[in-house]
C-alpha cells in the first residue's frame, strides 16, 4: 500500500489551472462583467504560485518531517476544492485558485521525491514512468470530466474534479509507514528497491570512454553536482518551452486557417495522450532505444513541431501533436530520475527535484513572453506561424546537441556518463 500511497500523489500535481480550462466560457456567462485579465488570472495564478512553493517545499524537504509536509499540502488542496463549492464571485474563485496552487506547489516535489528516496535502480525508473503516466492521465480525464460537468445546472460542479485530492489524503497513513531508512537510501549492489526487489544494474555497461569521463571529478557545491543539475534544469525548461507552443498557439493557427475550433481540442488531447502513454512502458522504451533515447525523443519533437510550422492541415496537426507529445513524454520521467543522481547528499534529492520541476512551470509562464521577444527582434509579422518556426529551429539545434552529447549526463541513459 505504501507504493500506491506514493503513486496517488500524482493524481493532483498537474490539475491546477489546466483542468478547468474548458469551463472558462461557462464562467464568462456566469460572471459577464469579468474582464479578460480575471479569466486569465484564474488559470495563470495557480501555476505562477506553484513556482515559489515548489522551491519552498524543496527547502523544507531537508527536514525529517517530509510526510507531515505532504499531509499539510493535501489538506490545503482538499480544503481549496471544497471552498470552490461556496465561491460566489470571480475574485473568490481566483483567491481559492491561489490557495490551490500553494498546496500543489508544496506537494509536487514529494510526488517524485518520495519515489527517488524510496526506490533505486531500474525499479525507480519504472516508478518515475508510472508517476508521469498517472499525472498526465489524470489531467486528460479531468479535462473531459469538466467539459461534461459544464452541461449541468450548477456551475460549481466542474470544480468537483479537485476532490480527487481526497484519495491521496486517505492513503497518507501508509506514507507514514515508510521506514525512515528508505527516505535516505543509498543505492548499492544489495539495496532494496521496494516490494522486496533488488536494485538492477543496466543491461550493458557504459563504454570505456564514458567510464573514463565519469572518473573525472565533478564540481560539487552544497551537496549538488552543479553541472548535472544545471544541465537537467536547462533541458527540462527547453523541451517544455518548445512543445507548450501547441497549447498556446494551436488555437490561433486553427482560427487563422478557418478550421473548426474542435480541432484545437483534438490536437491538445492527442498531445497529452502521447505524453502520458510512454510513462507506462518507459523501461521497455529505454531498453529498445538505448543510448539514442534522448536523440530520438528530440527528433520526434522536432518533426512534430515542424509539421505545425510548415505543413499545417487536419492530419498533420494531429500527427505533429502525437510526435511532440511522445518525445516529451519519454524525456520527462527520465529527467525526474536523473535529478536524484544530481546530488552528492541523498537527503537533498527532493530539493534537487524541486529545482528541476520549477523549470517546467517557469517555462510555461515565460514562453509567450519569450516568443514575443524573438518576434520583435526579428521584426516578424503574426506571432502564430513565427512561434512554431522559432520552436522548430531551436529544436533542430537541440536535436543536434543531443546527438553529439549523447554520452553526457543530461542526455545519457547509462548509469555511468560524463558530466560534460
Amino acid at each position: 500500500m505504501s507504493f500506491w500511497a506514493i503513486m496517488s500523489l500524482s493524481l493532483v500535481v498537474n490539475l491546477p489551472g489546466l483542468a478547468i480550462t474548458p469551463m472558462l466560457g461557462t464562467l464568462h456567462k456566469v460572471f459577464p462583467a469579468t474582464t479578460q485579465l480575471e479569466d486569465q488570472l484564474l488559470t495563470v495564478l495557480p501555476n505562477l504560485l506553484i513556482i515559489p512553493f515548489v522551491l519552498l517545499s524543496g527547502k523544507l524537504s531537508l527536514a525529517r518531517h517530509k510526510i507531515r509536509i505532504v499531509v499539510v499540502a493535501l489538506v490545503v488542496f482538499c480544503a481549496s476544492a471544497v471552498a470552490y463549492m461556496f465561491a460566489r464571485s470571480m475574485w473568490q474563485l481566483i483567491v481559492v485558485s491561489c490557495l490551490l496552487g500553494c498546496g500543489t506547489g508544496l506537494l509536487i516535489p514529494f510526488s517524485t521525491g518520495l519515489i527517488a528516496d524510496t526506490f533505486c535502480g531500474s525499479y525507480r525508473l519504472r516508478a518515475m514512468g508510472l508517476q508521469s503516466g498517472i499525472s498526465n492521465t489524470t489531467v486528460m480525464l479531468a479535462t473531459f470530466a469538466v467539459s461534461w460537468l459544464c452541461r449541468g445546472s450548477d456551475w460549481h460542479l466542474p470544480f468537483a474534479v479537485y476532490l480527487v485530492g481526497a484519495l491521496p489524503l486517505v492513503l497518507s497513513p501508509w506514507l507514514r509507514g515508510l521506514p525512515s531508512s528508505d527516505l535516505h537510501q543509498v543505492a548499492g549492489p544489495d539495496a532494496d528497491c521496494g516490494d522486496g526487489k533488488k536494485c538492477e544494474t543496466p543491461d550493458e555497461p557504459a563504454p570505456a570512454a564514458a567510464r573514463s569521463a565519469a572518473a573525472k571529478p565533478a564540481s560539487v557545491k552544497d551537496g549538488f553536482y552543479v553541472g548535472r543539475l544545471c544541465g537537467l534544469i536547462g533541458v527540462y525548461f527547453f523541451i517544455t518551452f518548445a512543445t507548450i507552443s501547441i497549447s498556446y498557439y494551436c488555437p490561433f493557427l486553427v482560427e487563422k486557417e478557418g478550421w473548426s475550433t474542435s480541432l484545437t481540442g483534438t490536437t491538445t488531447a492527442i498531445y497529452f495522450l502521447f505524453i502520458f502513454l510512454p510513462g507506462y512502458v518507459l523501461g521497455w522504451l529505454v531498453k529498445k532505444l538505448g543510448r539514442n533515447c534522448f536523440f530520438l525523443s528530440a527528433l520526434s519533437m522536432t518533426v512534430g513541431i515542424g509539421l505545425f510550422a510548415f505543413v499545417p492541415s487536419y492530419a498533420t496537426l494531429c500527427i505533429g501533436a502525437a510526435l511532440a507529445g511522445l518525445g516529451y513524454g519519454i524525456c520527462q520521467p527520465l529527467i525526474y530520475d536523473k535529478a536524484s543522481l544530481a546530488v552528492k547528499s541523498e537527503e537533498k534529492a527532493t530539493l534537487a527535484l524541486a529545482l528541476v520541476l520549477s523549470a517546467n512551470y517557469v517555462a510555461i509562464v515565460v514562453a509567450p513572453f519569450l516568443i514575443d521577444f524573438f518576434r520583435h527582434i526579428f521584426r516578424a509579422g503574426g506571432v502564430t506561424g513565427f512561434a512554431f518556426i522559432v520552436c522548430f529551429v531551436l529544436l533542430v539545434a537541440f536535436t543536434v546537441l543531443t546527438w553529439f552529447k549523447r554520452r553526457s549526463f543530461a542526455f545519457s541513459v547509462d548509469s555511468e556518463a560524463s558530466d560534460s
